[in-house]
């Protein structure tokens, strides 16, 4: 069974990645909680950590969120709860990689690059 602090790292690895598809839109009051972000990303966790292909359930997941966060106040609630998440994780070049070609993977298109040490109060 995997311990909560290998949890939090595996959810962590996903923010890059989660930062980037929260980005852009109009003002307004958040609407995405972070339970909807965790139960979302999930099944990436495997994809960022090992490589390989990502699987079905994580590209729906990845979509739905992308949908979700519709406007700035969601993007940076969800960035927010990443950021929260991903406090005291370490990660390294390869799951930084896989976390930022999840997106083109899932047929989500960013037009911007996933960074881990994106400041959630710029995203609009």
């Amino acid at each position: 069974m995997a311990s909560s602090g290998m949890i939090n790292v595996k959810m962590g690895l996903v923010v890059a990645l989660v930062c980037g598809i929260i980005m852009g839109g109009r003002v307004s009051e958040a609407a995405v909680t972070c339970n909807q972000v965790v139960s979302d990303l999930g099944a990436c966790v495997s994809y960022v950590t090992g490589g390989g292909a990502p699987s079905a359930t994580c590209c729906s997941g990845v979509q739905d969120l992308n949908k979700l966060a519709s406007t700035a106040a969601d993007r940076q609630a969800v960035c927010g709860c990443l950021e929260s998440l991903v406090k005291g994780v370490s990660y390294n070049a390869q799951t930084l990689a896989n976390a930022a070609a999840l997106p083109a993977r899932c047929g989500v298109k960013l037009p911007y690059k996933i960074d881990p040490r994106i400041d959630c109060s710029t995203i609009r």
